[in-house]
């Protein structure tokens, strides 16, 4: 009589028979989908050793109805399903195919499972890219031409004055490609015509052009040049009263630093001149105006210090001493203007990729005059400039401005002039930008000068849409605002519609 042996003090009936019935179950799905997998799977076992039961119950084995109720260890169960073929799948315990083969593996399922979503890639097009530029031998030159059409509208006190006119203007950049060292130059200039009313041109223009080249891995040396040409503010102090053109500015500057590196040591050595030229100012009778007692030259020598806390923060000092020699010993009122220049700073300069980088600095400058009627000019400077993007598409530029400006008044030496800027730009589309501009600028004479002190502000905001890699529209407003202590407010608003073609 065939009967089921018992095992333990209990007593109790084993489960073999339960799961005999779910394995041989499960194995005829299987072997219903790939009978040659089902062979695989299903394996006799071997005969017993000595001292075990027949018919040893294994996972995924085939019984022959009788057990002894003694369960074969895992791995023992697991080398006895093992083919004999030696390219059959690791895993034929389960039914499973090879790897090699997802699509089989998911044959007689029905809640396939899901693959990763696939995102074709966007094609980029022409439109999408900047403008090539044009290769001139190892540079490539990347030219912009401007024409606007403005209107402007400006009041001094009681005084008005409006103007439509047409500004055409031209900017551009020239890179080298070159394995070491690098030049690039970049400049722009604009020039305008007044179609209608009355009002004072505002012709500009600059052009700098930096040569950098990589002495050794830790030595970099620079070469700079620029140019810049700017039309006296009417609302300067320095500006002649009643005039209907007033004095034409050039600015030359030229330098040349050496940075090496100690270790966490960075070491700077440079040396830095600038020339200011001044054109005849025009009455409105046609009398012209020499201002020629106001040409000079400076020039600086300045070293500075710094450690590296890490590749993106490196605080330094830096100490200057230099020169202003006028090219005439004494103006109209015979004062000597020339003067020696002292100043020290201590700041921070900072790196962190595109998110954040730029430099801010505190210090003292002192302008020691030669003539002793005229008082030093001693000031607190701040300077900096910082660039930071809060988030992909958004750019915010800030710049921090000291700067001493001469007097042409008799008994005065001059005046500090702290500046602040800010632009924001904001990408709203792949193809339209949104600008916003402000500032202010705060002059700040001696308060026994007898000159007035005044504060400018200025606001402004713009549009800029690419109609292609090659064209672009643009509109732009503006606002400006100075109010003098003693003297009289003005004002100035501005918009302006323009194109400009790319190459």
């Amino acid at each position: 009589m065939n009967s089921i042996a018992r095992s333990g003090a209990g007593g109790r009936r084993p489960q073999a028979p339960r799961l005999l019935a779910a394995c041989l179950t499960a194995g005829s799905l299987v072997g219903a989908v790939s009978p040659a997998s089902a062979q695989a799977a299903w394996q006799p076992l071997p005969a017993p050793a000595a001292g075990q039961g027949q018919g040893t119950l294994a996972t995924g084995a085939a019984t022959d109805g009788t057990a002894t109720g003694t369960t074969a260890p895992a791995a023992t169960a697991s080398k006895a399903a093992q083919p004999t073929e030696p390219d059959a799948p690791a895993n034929t315990v389960t039914g499973s195919v090879p790897a090699e083969d997802p699509e089989a593996a998911d044959m007689g399922r029905l809640n396939l499972r899901e693959g990763p979503v696939q995102y074709a890639p966007e094609r980029a097009t022409a439109d999408d890219a900047e403008a090539p530029g044009i290769r001139v031998g190892t540079m490539t030159l990347r030219p912009a031409f401007i024409q606007r059409l403005g209107v402007e509208s400006n009041r001094t006190g009681d005084d008005k004055q409006q103007r439509t006119f047409w500004e055409s203007g031209l900017k551009g950049s020239l890179t080298s490609d070159w394995s070491r060292h690098q030049l690039t130059i970049t400049g722009e200039g604009y020039w305008q015509r007044n179609l209608s009313g009355d009002g004072a041109t505002d012709p500009r223009a600059n052009v700098d052009a930096d040569l950098r080249l990589d002495l050794s891995d830790s030595t970099t040396a620079h070469l700079r040049a620029g140019y810049g040409f700017s039309r006296e503010d009417t609302s300067d102090p320095n500006a002649i009263a009643g005039a209907s053109v007033q004095s034409g500015i050039h600015h030359f500057t030229g330098g040349t630093s050496v940075e090496h590196d100690f270790g966490r040591l960075r070491g700077t050595l440079g040396a830095d001149v600038e020339r200011w030229l001044y054109s005849d100012a025009e009455l409105s009778d046609g009398t012209k105006v020499s201002l020629s007692e106001r040409d000079r030259t400076a020039g600086t020598l300045r070293a500075r210090l710094g450690y590296e806390i890490s590749p993106a923060l490196i605080p330094f000092v830096e100490a200057s001493i230099g020169r202003v020699l006028y090219d005439e010993k004494t103006d109209s009122n015979g004062y000597a203007r020339s003067a020696d220049v002292y100043a020290a700073k201590a700041g921070i300069t900072s790196d962190f990729g595109e998110k954040l980088r730029g430099e801010l600095s505190l210090g003292y400058r002192i302008q020691d005059f030669d003539d002793s009627r005229l008082d030093d000019i001693a000031a607190v400077t701040i300077d900096g400039n910082i660039a930071w993007s809060p988030h992909r598409g958004t750019d915010v530029d800030l710049g921090l401005s000291t700067t001493i400006d001469p007097s042409t008044t008799a008994g005065v030496s001059g005046a500090v002039i702290y500046a602040l800027d800010a632009t924001v730009t904001h990408q709203l589309r792949s193809n339209l930008v949104a600008r916003l501009t402000g500032g202010t600028a705060w002059t700040d004479y001696p308060s026994d000068a007898g000159a007035s002190d005044s504060v400018k502000y200025t606001a402004g905001a713009g549009l800029s849409y690419s109609l292609n890699r090659y064209v672009d529209l643009t509109a732009d407003v503006g606002y400006e605002y100075t109010d003098r202590r003693s003297a009289t407010d003005s004002e100035t608003w501005n918009a302006m519609v323009g194109l400009t073609t790319k190459r």
